[in-house]
């Protein structure tokens, strides 16, 4: 595809300024005012051209919970999550979809999806996900979500352990699959990209961790995992081996320039200088951590120690919404109260280039995405500035980021094909997603969750609250 995108508006050191900019096939090949046209004429007068961002971290099937599971903490949230997971291939092609249009249409043209998979049928979860991102045309970075020990292991044992009620899959099993899987789906010149990605430390092996480095390694693939989400994983480090959770995967060899981190909530000064010399990123979900109560993670501190830092979303039951707009905004402005310091807050400016260039650095991509530069993939988001929640005319991206904008993505394209154009998706039905959506669900208002129930005594034991009324929720 070749076309020129005439008079639009970029941000530029000294404020703003008005260019056209070109693209032939894939890659953006000049960027300049009055360009001679090449291709088709896109009119862009009054609307802010920007690279697309990256919801760097998601769960895309926990679109089927959204809004359903009740004020838990990660723990026991997870506890309900899986109790109630969608078992349907047919659920996670449609949240899959779901999970790509919203994404597009608050500015993001790649998505992380630490993808939730069906037991027993892996390979075909995988394949059902490429299937609907690639009929949307986003670009995907699916990052299977693997484990190998049972899910009461992601507590700590304190003095009393309630019996196993789940059973994971052996460390040989999960990697076999997952090298399975490389073979089949990581096609980077189609849009998709595998990643290695063990849930995390709580409820996965070492053997697992060294193994999905060695796979990373040998395809040169990126690595993405949660890290200390919550208290009770940084507990959990110390119980199971003697340090922090960050210097033990350290020492597996876990961390490097390719690998992505979720959460990062309770890191210590020296985990951050560890992370900084690693060169591993942090994607920050701040409204995951907020709705689960895990804590506000300490980005100014990761952003003055040189550690890249992008953003996410996280999934739809603890979110719960893919409106990448909105996780950046909190984002941004939640650490204006965790320093004192004014000239160490994230400027509006500051956020898009951690949700652009950052999520592409946190993706081994720095060199071809995340930048309005020439020779870089045309992933462009173009936003409507006459919108009445993008005015009246202050700063553009000012407003985009501090204030509420909603239905201003005006076009999207990624590698260079238009996916969005005046406002609407036009590679899928979304008229017919938001049926099927509805159709195939149901209002909920009152469940109970069995695991939640074997779980609860012994979570408030080993966090130090009171017995309290057990609840089993929801």
């Amino acid at each position: 595809m070749t076309f020129t995108l005439q008079q639009a508006l970029i941000p530029v050191d000294q404020g703003y300024t008005t260019v056209d900019l070109q693209v032939v096939g894939d890659t953006i090949t000049a960027i300049s005012p009055n360009l001679e046209v090449v291709g088709t004429v896109v009119n862009c007068q009054n609307k802010l051209l920007l690279p697309g961002f990256f919801n760097a971290h998601t769960h895309s099937p926990e679109m089927w919970q959204r809004g359903a599971i009740p004020p838990l903490p990660l723990e026991l949230w997870l506890a309900e999550l899986y109790d109630f997971i969608p078992l349907e291939l047919e659920k996670v092609y449609l949240s899959a979809l779901g999970t790509a249009v919203e994404t597009l249409l608050s500015g993001g043209t790649s998505v992380v999806d630490h993808l939730v998979l069906i037991p027993g049928q892996e390979i075909e979860t995988i394949a059902t996900a490429v299937s609907a991102y690639q009929e949307v045309g986003i670009r995907a970075f699916i990052a299977p979500l693997i484990w190998d020990q049972p899910l009461i292991s992601g507590i700590p044992s304190g003095e009393n352990q309630p019996e196993n009620p789940t059973k994971g899959r052996s460390a040989t099993e999960i990697l076999e699959m997952l090298q399975e899987a490389i073979n089949k789906f990581h096609q980077p010149e189609a849009g998709v990209y595998i990643l290695t990605a063990p849930t995390g430390i709580q409820l996965c092996s070492d053997e697992l961790f060294v193994g999905c480095a060695e796979l990373s390694d040998r395809y040169n693939l990126c690595r993405h995992s949660h890290l200390l989400e919550t208290k009770a994983q940084q507990l959990l480090a110390q119980e199971k081996y003697g340090c922090s959770a960050v210097e033990h995967l350290n020492k597996l060899g876990y961390l490097s320039s390719r690998t992505s981190l979720a959460h990062c909530v309770h890191l210590t000064d020296d985990d951050i200088t560890i992370l900084a010399e690693t060169q591993s990123t942090v994607v920050h979900n701040p409204l995951s951590n907020l709705r689960l109560g895990s804590g506000i993670a300490p980005i100014l501190k990761y952003r003055q120690a040189g550690v890249n830092v992008t953003f996410g979303c996280d999934g739809s039951a603890s979110n719960d919404s893919q409106d990448l707009l909105e996780a950046i905004k909190i984002g941004s402005i939640l650490h204006n109260v965790t320093d004192l310091d004014y000239q160490h807050w994230i400027t509006p400016r500051q956020s898009v280039e951690m949700a652009a260039l950052g999520g592409a650095k946190g993706l081994n991509m720095g060199d071809k995405l995340g930048s309005l530069t020439v020779g870089k993939k045309a992933d462009l988001v173009l936003y409507d500035l006459t919108d009445l929640s993008l005015l009246p005319r202050t700063d553009p991206i000012g407003l985009l980021i501090l204030g509420r904008p909603t239905q201003v993505v005006d076009s999207v394209w990624v590698n260079g094909k238009i996916i969005v154009e005046n406002g609407r998706v036009t590679t899928t039905n979304v008229a017919n997603l938001k049926q099927e959506l509805f159709a195939k669900s149901q209002w909920v208002t009152n469940r109970q969750s069995k695991t939640v129930t074997q779980f609860e005594a012994h979570y408030r034991s080993v966090m130090g609250l009171s017995e309290g009324e057990i609840k089993g929720y929801s």
